[in-house]
């Protein structure tokens, strides 16, 4: 297993860069630290490192809060741009918002169709690069994004799907790519309103399973505001639906779930809170401690107060988790996946892979691209590379990322519900 190094050179070191290294020798290359880590989308470059740090961040309200949600048109036959060494193409299209992609284990494609509440399963690929079957699983879901199989491993018994307001499930076996029964509800009635992402995913053992509910707001203060209660939360249940505990508390709005193959842990990725500023609140992914507590809305990134609750809960400041990865603040951090293949060279695999849909509290764009974390022994430094972006040649953003998944041909799956295609990203030389 690599070991990541990350060394600073005294030339750069003003500049806020530094050298990266693999142990092995697998990669060298340039990290950006410091308040220079901070990008806006036209800046970033495939194969940048970067690195945000809580001792880095801006005072709260440094900079006005904005609004911006341009998104350019797709220039004709545009592919997202990759690290050298990687190709990408255009592997479905056409599709009503894609959002979150699951592969069910006979390698179909589960695509959660949100806008238009229905569940799209891809097959194959032809000869013309696109999936050989298409086909509707499921219609009539309300807001629907997690997917996921049950039980763990081979043979699945079930679909689980998360809707706004509940968790249903299908009856599934391997290669079934139209439901064959009715949905049976296991979560009648999970809180509502605001964020409305409920991604599952099941512990290895299947015992447990856990579902994110993000916040119905910005701060709103969860001690008035009773609509608040189970939310910015990730909540445990049993795979029948039994409430067990919340798992994890004070995450603004955890849409992305994972399971770590290595260490078995629970990862999620987090949009924070807005209106501080440009450059305030990072999002984030981490592993996530049972029990643990990572300061909505009363902290974030640690110990740090929102001046707008400033003075509630001081007895909190000190038990605020700092997470493992902070990401560009407002750009929206989805879905994630850790890379199981072997189509990619060695040094990535057993790394995290996230999609980062793009900003809109920021005055210009940041996000629109897909970020690669290297794990080491189960682990994140808190470095990431910037993977795949959506840029026309004059720097504006055109795609908005959202699902990563691994395909059993071992390439990386992206959807963009900007362009409402999946692209499939492959590893074609040094």
């Amino acid at each position: 297993m690599r070991r990541l190094h990350w060394l600073t050179c005294c030339g750069a070191l003003l500049a806020g860069s530094a050298f990266l290294l693999f142990a092995d020798g697998a990669k060298v290359t340039n990290l950006i630290t410091g308040p220079a880590a901070f990008t806006d989308a036209k800046d970033v470059k495939p194969g940048m490192f970067r690195k945000i740090t809580a001792d880095a961040l801006p005072k709260p309200f440094a900079t006005s809060s904005n609004r911006d949600t341009d998104l350019a048109a797709r220039p004709a036959g545009a592919l997202p741009q990759a690290p050298a060494g990687f190709k990408v193409e255009l592997y479905a299209e056409k599709l009503k918002q894609p959002r979150q992609i699951r592969m069910a284990p006979n390698g179909d494609f589960f695509v959660a169709e949100s806008s238009v509440g229905e569940i799209t399963v891809l097959r194959g690929r032809g000869a013309d690069g696109k999936p050989e079957k298409t086909e509707t699983f499921a219609t009539g879901q309300r807001g629907v994004f997690g997917i996921n199989f049950y039980p763990p491993g081979p043979n699945p018994q079930w679909l689980y799907v998360g809707n706004t307001a509940s968790v249903v499930r299908f009856p599934y076996k391997n290669g079934n790519m139209k439901a064959t029964g009715p949905a049976e509800t296991i979560i009648p009635e999970l809180p509502s309103g605001g964020h409305s992402t409920r991604d599952i995913v099941f512990s290895p053992d299947g015992k447990s399973m856990y579902v994110a509910v993000g916040s119905g707001s910005n701060i709103d203060d969860p001690d008035t505001h009773p609509s608040e209660t189970h939310r910015a939360n990730i909540l445990e249940y049993t795979p029948e639906g039994k409430f067990v505990r919340v798992y994890a508390s004070g995450i603004r709005n955890p849409v992305g779930l994972g399971i770590n193959p290595q260490t078995g842990e629970l990862w999620c990725s987090v949009n924070e809170r807005d209106a501080l500023g440009d450059n305030l609140v990072p999002d984030y992914i981490t592993h996530v401690t049972p029990g643990g507590f990572y300061g909505w809305p009363w902290f974030y990134i640690g110990g740090h107060p929102d001046p707008r609750l400033d003075g509630k809960h001081p007895e909190l400041k000190d038990n605020v988790i700092v997470p493992d990865v902070l990401m560009q603040p407002h750009n929206a951090s989805l879905g994630l996946t850790f890379y199981e293949g072997t189509e990619f060279p060695q040094e990535y695999r057993g790394d995290l892979f996230a999609a980062e849909h793009g900003s809109w509290n920021r005055a210009h764009e940041t996000g629109h691209e897909v970020v690669r974390v290297p794990v080491t022994n189960g682990h994140a430094s808190g470095v990431y590379e910037d993977f795949l972006t959506f840029l026309t040649p004059s720097g504006e953003v055109w795609g908005r990322p959202v699902g990563v998944v691994v395909g059993k041909d071992g390439a990386l799956y992206v959807t963009d519900d900007g362009t409402g295609i999946i692209w499939r990203v492959t590893y074609t030389g040094k």
